[in-house]
């Protein structure tokens, strides 16, 4: 069993930055692939990226391509989201997953079995 716990959501203007964590309880963190998708009202849960266990792939949704960046430190059981140049339509909930994803899957959202609670992402204009 994992838990995660996401923070680092909040306000922001568009075009400015902001960065998430996912914190992961348990010894086996270095075993998941971890990944970001995220929810806006009325929409579908969306991939955001992803990053296989140690870290050797990852994985972009089209649309933050080129701004988001994600990363992983197992010493510390954490998972990081850098968002640059957010826009209006990146506002969302931002979920963390776990899961025994195998680098071919990291974008499928049903082959994460723990996700967190989610932290809210605003993107104003």
């Amino acid at each position: 069993q994992v838990q995660l716990v996401e923070s680092g959501g909040g306000l922001v203007q568009a075009g400015g930055s902001l960065s998430l964590s996912c914190a992961a309880s348990g010894r086996t963190f270095n075993t998941y692939a971890m990944g970001w998708f995220r929810q806006a009202p009325g929409k579908d849960r969306e991939f955001v990226a992803a990053i296989s266990r140690a870290g050797g792939n990852t994985a972009f949704g089209d649309s933050v391509m080129g701004r988001f960046t994600i990363s992983r430190d197992d010493a510390k059981n954490t998972v990081y989201l850098q968002m640059n140049n957010l826009k209006t339509e990146d506002t969302a909930v931002y979920y963390c997953a776990a899961g025994y994803v195998d680098s071919s899957y990291l974008r499928r959202v049903g082959h994460y079995d723990y996700w967190g609670q989610g932290t809210q992402v605003t993107v104003s204009s």
